[in-house]
């Protein structure tokens, strides 16, 4: 059996009545980016938070952030979203329950939560990864300067080391982004979830999936670019190499 291509698919009307295929797509797309921003800013959050416990002298701070990377880092993404999605409403008290239930765009909220506590843990390493590079010298001059540890963090060692992660965290918020897809499963149509409902009606696969496949380039592409003129803005010499 030939396959019948039909590249001109994505200027037909969609079944929705919301217009063509390819506008179906381009509402996957921002609600892919919606739900990725808003991953990525919680990932960001929570993770600095648990890089900077990682790193202090406290064992109890030191504790709570390595069993919250090994929680989060270790479970798969797919069942992370299950447990958010499907358990905890039946976990909570009733009240609770039915409202996380009755939550307008649940999928929305759920993804973005679940999908940047799971990034959290990675950015909580990779921070930790950054201190650590820093010279001794840093943290000791800054105590003798009389700097409490809260203005040591704040003022000499989170802007260094934020610097030198730069490139690994513009892996990871691309990861954040295309983690995304996962959320198809709880029901959410960002991009991969309209170029399955695309196929689905059209029956053209291979259209849909390649025109998913060449938005998702594109706008990685547009994370990276981004990325790479902010790390030339604030490398540090020595550091840093320029490229």
């Amino acid at each position: 059996m030939n396959y019948h291509w039909n590249w001109g698919i994505f200027l037909e009307p969609n079944p929705m009545g919301t217009g063509t295929y390819l506008d179906l797509l381009l509402s996957g797309l921002a609600l892919t980016v919606k739900t990725g921003l808003l991953a990525w800013i919680i990932a960001l959050i929570s993770g600095s938070i648990v890089g900077v416990l990682r790193t202090l002298p406290s064992r109890t701070a030191s504790w709570f952030g390595f069993a919250y990377v090994e929680f989060f880092r270790n479970m798969p993404l797919l069942v992370q979203l299950f447990l958010w999605f499907f358990v905890l409403p039946e976990l909570l008290p009733r009240g609770a329950g039915l409202w996380l239930k009755q939550l307008p765009n649940a999928p929305f909220w759920t993804a973005a939560v679940g999908i940047g506590l799971f990034m959290s843990a990675r950015v909580a390493v990779q921070l930790q990864a950054g201190i650590g590079s820093l010279p001794r010298g840093q943290r000791q001059a800054a105590t003798a300067l009389g700097l409490t540890t809260l203005q040591t963090y704040r003022y000499v060692l989170l802007p260094m080391a934020f610097r030198i992660i730069l490139p690994p965290l513009t892996s990871e918020f691309i990861n954040t982004l295309k983690n995304t897809s996962v959320a198809i499963t709880i029901g959410l149509l960002e991009l991969t979830g309209e170029a399955r409902s695309m196929e689905e009606f059209s029956f053209q696969v291979f259209e849909a999936f390649t025109a998913a496949t060449v938005l998702y380039l594109l706008i990685n592409l547009v994370i990276v670019i981004a990325m790479r003129l902010l790390e030339r803005a604030v490398a540090i010499p020595g550091y840093i190499t320029g490229r």
